[in-house]
């Protein structure tokens, strides 16, 4: 499961390096396509083709990212099937805004749910609680650790961020975290929710429970 997510990650980290390569060529010659990744970006992209002295270099790195972007097909079609024959992600994958990376990846990392005997100490697994100095009289609160697995931390935060951005449901979940969003803005917002969700979601497998919105 977890190498199946990695080889993922770095597929889609590569289409992403080249999109960036298609647009600095596409720069050099006076010509920007703006950002995105879907159809209208490649529809801006295959404009350049025509531009004399760029043509075939776009063509090029164009047919090498399209066998990028069938891979990374293959290896959501792989994951599906994994998920699909996973109680794990099936439990986990009741939480709106998680999808099948996420679910995976929570579940292979933490792999058996006894090895917390609280699932608060999920959140600090992942990093997504805040580091504190402590010494004399001080006594202060910094930004997150970011230790542990960063793949599942930055997982967390995407589903997060669906939640509160994308997720049209209403739930006591949302509700909670777009009171810290009105309070403290929405980037705190979605690491608190990212950090509430690895404590939910350790707590549905330890118990084998389904989310209850």
């Amino acid at each position: 499961m977890r190498s199946a997510i990695t080889a993922r990650s770095h597929l889609v980290e590569a289409r992403v390096r080249l999109d960036n390569m298609i647009r600095g060529l596409c720069a050099t010659f006076g010509y920007r396509p703006g950002a995105g990744q879907g159809k209208a970006f490649l529809e801006r992209i295959m404009q350049a083709v025509h531009i004399p002295g760029l043509g075939d270099a776009i063509t090029s790195l164009l047919s090498v990212r399209a066998e990028l972007v069938e891979q990374i097909k293959e290896m959501d079609r792989r994951l599906r099937i994994i998920a699909s024959q996973s109680q794990a992600c099936e439990i986990l994958m009741t939480i709106p805004g998680v999808g099948v990376q996420t679910s995976a990846a929570f579940a292979a990392a933490v792999d058996e749910a006894g090895r917390f005997r609280q699932s608060r100490n999920a959140g600090a697994y992942f990093g997504l609680v805040p580091r504190r100095h402590q010494s004399g009289e001080l006594d202060w609160t910094g930004r997150i650790t970011k230790q542990g697995d960063s793949m599942v931390r930055k997982l967390l935060y995407e589903a997060a961020n669906s939640i509160l951005t994308r997720s049209r449901e209403t739930f006591a979940l949302k509700t909670w975290a777009m009171k810290i969003a009105k309070r403290r803005g929405l980037k705190k917002a979605r690491v608190a929710l990212a950090r509430r969700l690895a404590v939910i979601m350790h707590a549905m497998l330890r118990d084998g429970t389904l989310f209850q919105a």
